[in-house]
C-alpha cells in the first residue's frame, strides 16, 4: 500500500478553530449560563478611563474578579467607589475575548448593605404610611407670619451655616432656637426624637425645621427611624424636613408637614422675605389710605343729605305729639267698643241661661228618699245575713270532729292513714293510730273481739 492509498482511508480530520472563535464561543456560553445578579465584594484597583468606562477588581477574601461597568452604566451611579470599599454590583457573567480573561460587565452599582437598608425602609415607609402619619389631611400649614425658628441639627452641620445664612439674608428679625443633636452615627435616631420632643414640649417657636447636609443612605439613616416619624408626627407645631440633597428621600420627610429639597429651601420656606412683607404691608397701607378717603366721602354726602331732611326740633316735637293724640285716641276706642260689645253677649247669654235652667227640686228629694230606703234594706239584709251565718257556725261546731273527741271518743286509723270503721278492718298483730282529743297514740293489736257495746 502506497502513502497515497493510506491518506484516502484515513478517517475526516475534526474542524479547527480560531482562538477568537474559542473564546466568543466562551464568551457566550458563560453569558447564557450566568445571567444578571448580585455580587458583593471590595473594590480594589479601581481606575476610571478618560473614556469614562470604570474598571476595578472585585475581591473576597478568598477570590478575585475583574470587572468592568461602561461609560453608559457608570453615569447613573449615585457614588464613585474607592479602594477598599465594599459595594455590591448587578453583573453579567463574560470574557473578554482580546485577552481571553474572564470578567464581569457591572450594569448597576451600590454600597454593600443598601439593598437591604432600602428594603428596611420600604417596609417601615409602608407600616407608618398604614397607621396614618402620612397622610395629606393630617399636614398642617405653616404660620404666616413666624416669629421664633427652631432647628434641629447638629451645631457643626454644614447645614446650619446654610439655613442661618438663608434666615439672616431673608427674615434677620425672626428670633432662631437651635436644638443640638448629632445627625450621624449611633444612637444618632434617638436623639433626634428626644431633641425634637424638647421643641414640641417647650413651644418656643412657631415652625421647626429638622435639618442635615447629603450624604449616602447610610449617612441619613438616622432620619428613617420609627422613633424620629413619630416625633415629627406629634410635635405641636408645624415641621419641615430638609434632609439632605433633591434626589435624598427619608422617613422624616414623609412625615413631616411640607419637604424641603435642602436645609437652605426649608429656610426660605419657613420664612418669606422681609422685603417682601414690607412692600405688601405699604400696598395695604395705600389701599387702607384710599378706602378711608372713600369712605369719609361717602360719608360727607350722607351727612350733607341727611342735614337736609332734618326738621326743626320744636316742630318734629309738636309732630310728634299730634301723632301720640290720635294713637291714644284709636287705641281707647279699640279697647271699648269690644268689652262693651263682650258685656252685652255676656247680659244676653246670662238671661238665656236662666230661661232653660231646669228645676231640680224634685228629683233632689226623690233621690234623697231613695238613698234613705236603700240604707235601710242594706242594712235590713246585713242582719239577716249575720243571723244566718251564726246559725250556720253553730251547726258546724256541732259537727266539728274536734268536740266528738273531746266527748272521749276516738279515731283509729291504719299506718296508710284510712279510718278504721269496724273490727274486721283491725288485724292482730298490726300497729294502728288511736287519734284522741289531746293527741294521738300508736297501738299494736294484740287481739280482736267483734263484741257490740251495749248501754249502761
Amino acid at each position: 500500500m502506497n502513502f497515497d492509498d493510506r491518506q484516502d482511508s484515513a478517517p475526516a480530520a475534526a474542524p479547527v478553530i480560531t482562538v477568537s472563535a474559542l473564546n466568543q464561543a466562551v464568551a457566550r456560553l458563560l453569558e447564557r449560563s450566568f445571567p444578571l445578579q448580585w455580587i458583593s465584594g471590595e473594590v480594589s484597583n479601581f481606575t476610571r478611563a478618560a473614556s469614562g468606562h470604570w474598571y476595578f477588581t472585585l475581591k473576597d477574601d478568598g477570590a478575585q474578579v475583574r470587572a468592568v461597568m461602561f461609560r453608559g452604566r457608570a453615569q447613573y451611579a449615585n457614588f464613585i467607589p474607592r479602594e477598599g470599599d465594599k459595594v455590591e454590583v448587578r453583573a453579567l457573567v463574560t470574557l473578554y475575548g482580546a485577552r481571553g480573561d474572564y470578567q464581569i460587565n457591572v450594569e448597576a452599582i451600590r454600597r454593600a448593605g443598601v439593598g437591604s437598608l432600602f428594603e428596611a425602609f420600604q417596609r417601615l415607609k409602608e407600616k407608618l404610611d398604614a397607621a396614618g402619619l402620612f397622610h395629606p389631611e393630617r399636614k398642617r400649614a405653616l404660620p404666616i407670619f413666624p416669629r421664633t425658628i427652631g432647628i434641629v441639627t447638629s451645631p457643626q452641620a454644614a447645614a446650619l451655616r446654610d439655613v442661618l445664612s438663608a434666615l439672616q439674608r431673608r427674615a434677620p428679625h425672626v428670633q432662631v432656637i437651635l436644638y443640638p443633636t448629632p445627625v450621624q452615627g449611633q444612637l444618632a435616631s434617638e436623639k433626634i426624637a428626644a431633641a425634637i420632643d424638647i421643641a414640641s414640649l417647650r413651644g418656643e417657636c412657631d415652625v421647626l425645621i429638622v435639618c442635615r447636609g447629603g450624604g449616602s443612605i447610610e449617612d441619613l439613616w438616622s432620619f428613617n427611624d420609627e422613633e424620629v416619624a413619630y416625633a415629627v408626627a406629634n410635635c405641636r407645631m408645624p415641621v419641615i424636613s430638609g434632609v439632605g440633597h433633591e434626589t435624598d428621600f427619608t422617613i422624616c420627610d414623609f412625615a413631616a408637614d411640607l419637604r424641603a429639597a435642602t436645609p437652605t429651601a426649608a429656610a426660605e420656606l419657613a420664612a418669606t422675605p422681609r422685603a417682601d412683607w414690607i412692600g405688601a404691608l405699604r400696598a395695604d397701607v395705600i389701599d387702607i389710605r384710599r378706602a378711608m378717603r372713600r369712605a369719609l366721602n361717602d360719608a360727607e354726602q350722607t351727612l350733607d343729605n341727611q342735614q337736609r331732611r332734618l326738621l326743626n326740633p320744636s316742630a318734629q316735637i309738636a309732630q310728634q305729639r299730634h301723632k301720640l293724640r290720635a294713637l291714644a285716641t284709636a287705641m281707647t276706642h279699640a279697647n271699648r267698643a269690644p268689652l262693651t260689645q263682650s258685656r252685652h253677649q255676656l247680659d244676653r247669654l246670662s238671661g238665656r241661661l236662666g230661661a232653660r235652667k231646669p228645676d231640680i227640686t224634685a228629683p233632689r228629694s226623690a233621690l234623697t228618699s231613695l238613698q234613705h230606703r236603700a240604707a235601710t234594706g242594706i242594712a235590713r239584709k246585713l242582719h239577716h245575713q249575720r243571723d244566718a251565718l251564726a246559725a250556720l257556725s253553730s251547726q258546724l261546731e256541732l259537727l266539728n270532729p274536734q268536740r266528738t273527741l273531746e266527748r272521749g271518743y276516738a279515731i283509729v286509723t291504719d299506718d296508710q292513714g284510712a279510718i278504721l270503721r269496724a273490727p274486721d278492718d283491725l288485724k292482730p298483730q298490726t300497729t294502728v293510730t288511736v287519734r284522741l282529743a289531746g293527741g294521738s297514740a300508736h297501738v299494736d293489736i294484740a287481739g280482736v273481739s267483734s263484741a257490740k257495746l251495749t248501754p249502761d
